[in-house]
């Protein structure tokens, strides 16, 4: 897996989030307006867009206790009205519910993770904690919670739409989940331990960002940085001039264990010293050290499932996934581990031989592992991927390979406007039209790193589709690639190519959303379901006829060669092992930290660690985990505990959508709005396994992932 779809800075918020609501009496939207904070009453911009001209850093922290305040008024008149519970008074209300909270929470957030800065970075650390205690308030309810259990009992006699009935028992399975039956002791414990884990989770992301910061490599001559190109070079020396390093050059560490430039950096010194920042950035001892952070958010979670009588931590997170239970995850994994043992053993086997030839080194190590594997691409294919960058161009490759996808697919089309305000020049903003012409939302897109931002790629929403409250999608795409230098083309590697379809295909869940209600619309689906689209899109960036469209010449405008296209087409099949083995390695650590049970006591990070990845039916010595445990952003803050898997099982599902296209014609209108109506358009109104087998007509099947991702197939 590339990248990553951000869940996890809304989960404090996330079932009672949702755009504008028409507040009554003392609370109107004139009253808020008084205040004279812009985050008090819905924009007045298109689609409700954010006023990033007017918001202020410090608009933040007040907009939250304020929203915070109202949307308890709301949910305390709701649970304590005299008249008897109806779906309309209590879940269309409770639906009504926190449009301020749900406007600031999904705008700070969008924010802080792309564009942090030190006002934002004390936001969240005063803010995680009462958003947390926020949400326990409501779901802790007793008088709100029998309200819900008294419709949720009564649920056959109501005469509920297939939507309504879905919305019900959700409420009532995430009230249960989150406490609701628990004693009141158990209550009190419970609320204790969602504080200090939101507290922990906002330190962990400050503590990693900055330890990724620090972590950069410098050195202090060009030749360290032999092999890489020109344009990355000039990059670096740039990088480093902006923290106030000149005449020496920098390399900003990605998110990921294995960093780009191991695959063209010729000395093995810089090689080992890059990757020795990579795995050891957040474990130097210093303030940034995630170590302490991590093992205490893994002994909260234990107690916490506990509570609920579940044996371990993952067992509790995967009630409502698609997987249910960590046995079917593991009984998953066991299937695709010996056939990616095997291949990993293949290539391990090649890449030796490459390095022998080449007089290399006599003992394979991580940080030699990309630079030889790409040798032998080169040689086995004549490939060389800096050939294929000027065939790059990031603004043609979203134009017209992106966009261009889409509207074969599903009729939508995208123009360009510079009249909305923004919070980087960076971003770019598109009105999305429908294949009628009709609104159908906005996109911000933000692509290039800065230290500010967090590592990897996501999508999410400032503002959610509901028919309920009038409001259609505005979405944001993100990413870390790095900036050309002024004057030079925005040239991107295939690697980014396929970033920018899959974080589009999370964008298109989005923009597809038909929902009434908040709660339900959109990607507000389990983890193991979220990935699905974005994956599957991955899929069209090799098209023909795709790409054929975006591939050209960023000079000439010529389209690349046919020989090129081959070479990529054949290389992007190598080292299948590695990418699958660097993946299922992360998603058994993640696995590995949630089994522990309360008993557990707190462990040693680095012990548990190597006890962990030793029990692996792979080589991670060799292979390393994609994220080591302490800059595990997903698991630890994102939103993924539990749930890293999700990226694996999400494969299976794509690939499978994808050989049922490839049976039914490929790329036509008719079977991208068949799967428009009955994916991307549905939301979370139906449980997982039946609304896949309606498109796919029949369950997952793994064949078409071990063929794909492994044998390397098409």
């Amino acid at each position: 897996m590339k990248t990553a779809w951000f869940l996890g800075a809304l989960c404090a918020a996330s079932t009672f989030v949702a755009p504008a609501l028409v507040v009554q009496g003392p609370l109107a939207p004139r009253a808020l307006a008084a205040t004279g904070n812009p985050l008090a009453v819905p924009s007045t911009l298109p689609m409700q867009a954010p006023r990033f001209d007017l918001i202020r850093d410090t608009d933040y922290e007040p907009a939250f206790v304020q929203a915070m305040a109202i949307q308890a008024a709301e949910m305390k008149a709701i649970a304590h009205q005299k008249a008897a519970p109806t779906f309309d008074n209590t879940i269309v209300a409770m639906e009504r519910s926190g449009r301020m909270l749900d406007r600031v929470t999904q705008i700070f957030y969008g924010v802080y993770q792309a564009n942090t800065n030190p006002v934002l970075d004390r936001t969240e650390t005063a803010i995680a904690p009462k958003l947390s205690q926020h949400q326990d308030s409501i779901y802790l309810d007793p008088a709100l919670f029998r309200r819900v259990a008294t419709l949720y009992a009564r649920r056959a006699a109501l005469g509920l739409t297939a939507e309504q009935a879905q919305l019900l028992d959700v409420w009532y399975q995430q009230f249960v989940h989150a406490g609701a039956q628990l004693s009141e002791h158990d209550k009190a414990t419970l609320r204790t331990l969602n504080t200090q884990v939101s507290q922990l989770q906002t330190q962990f992301q400050q503590k990693l960002l900055a330890a990724t910061r620090d972590a950069a490599l410098v050195t202090d001559t060009a030749q360290a940085l032999d092999g890489l190109d020109a344009a990355t070079v000039d990059g670096a020396a740039k990088a480093a001039r902006e923290r106030k390093q000149d005449g020496k050059w920098l390399l900003s560490l990605q998110n990921t264990t294995q960093q780009p430039a191991l695959t063209q950096l010729t000395d093995r010194g810089t090689r080992q010293a890059l990757f020795d920042k990579s795995w050891t950035r957040a474990e130097t001892g210093s303030a940034n050290d995630t170590r302490a952070t991590i093992a205490q958010i893994a002994q909260l979670r234990a107690q916490k499932a506990a509570l609920f009588g579940y044996p371990d931590f993952a067992s509790y997170e995967l009630f409502d996934q698609m997987a249910k239970s960590p046995q079917t995850v593991r009984d998953f994994i066991a299937k695709l581990a010996p056939a990616v043992h095997q291949e990993e053993e293949r290539e391990a086997a090649a890449v030796r031989k490459e390095m022998a030839e080449d007089k290399g080194p006599s003992d394979l190590r991580p940080w030699d592992w990309s630079f030889y594997a790409d040798r032998l691409r080169q040689k086995t294919f004549s490939f060389d991927a800096a050939e294929a960058r000027p065939y790059f161009e990031l603004n043609t490759v979203l134009r017209d390979g992106v966009f261009f996808a889409a509207n074969k697919l599903y009729g939508i089309t995208f123009q360009q406007r510079t009249d909305l305000p923004v919070y980087n020049p960076d971003v770019m903003v598109f009105d999305v039209r429908d294949r009628d012409g009709a609104p159908l939302g906005l996109m911000y897109f933000d692509y290039f790193k800065r230290d500010n931002k967090n590592g990897g790629a996501w999508m999410s929403n400032f503002v959610t589709q509901s028919a309920l409250l009038g409001t259609k999608p505005v979405i944001y795409n993100v990413a870390n690639f790095p900036k050309a230098p002024d004057g030079q083309p925005q040239l991107i590697t295939y690697e980014d190519v396929i970033t920018m379809f899959h974080e589009f295909g999370h964008a298109l869940h989005g923009l597809f959303a038909a929902q009434t209600y908040p709660t339900l619309s959109g990607t507000a689906v389990a983890r193991d379901f979220v990935e699905f689209p974005s994956q599957f899109n991955e899929h069209w960036a090799l098209d023909p006829a795709v790409f054929a469209h975006y591939a050209r010449h960023y000079k000439t405008g010529a389209p690349m060669p046919a020989a090129l296209v081959e070479k990529i087409k054949s290389s992007a099949r190598f080292d299948r092992g590695y990418a699958m083995g660097e993946l299922i390695a992360a998603a058994e650590l993640d696995m590995e930290w949630h089994s522990l049970p309360a008993s557990a006591p707190r462990q040693n990070v680095d012990a548990f660690e190597t006890a962990a990845l030793g029990r692996m039916d792979l080589d991670t010595a060799l292979v390393p985990p994609r994220y080591r445990s302490s800059y595990f952003l997903h698991i630890w803050s994102n939103g993924y505990a539990a749930g890293y898997y999700a990226y694996l099982w999400t494969q299976m599902l794509a690939d499978d959508a994808f050989a049922w296209f490839q049976a039914h014609g490929g790329l036509t209108r008719e079977n991208g709005d068949r799967f428009r109506e009955l994916v991307l358009s549905r939301g979370h109104t139906q449980d997982y396994a039946p609304m896949f087998h309606g498109f796919y007509g029949k369950d997952p099947d793994i064949d078409p992932m071990l063929r794909h991702r492994i044998k390397g197939e098409d």
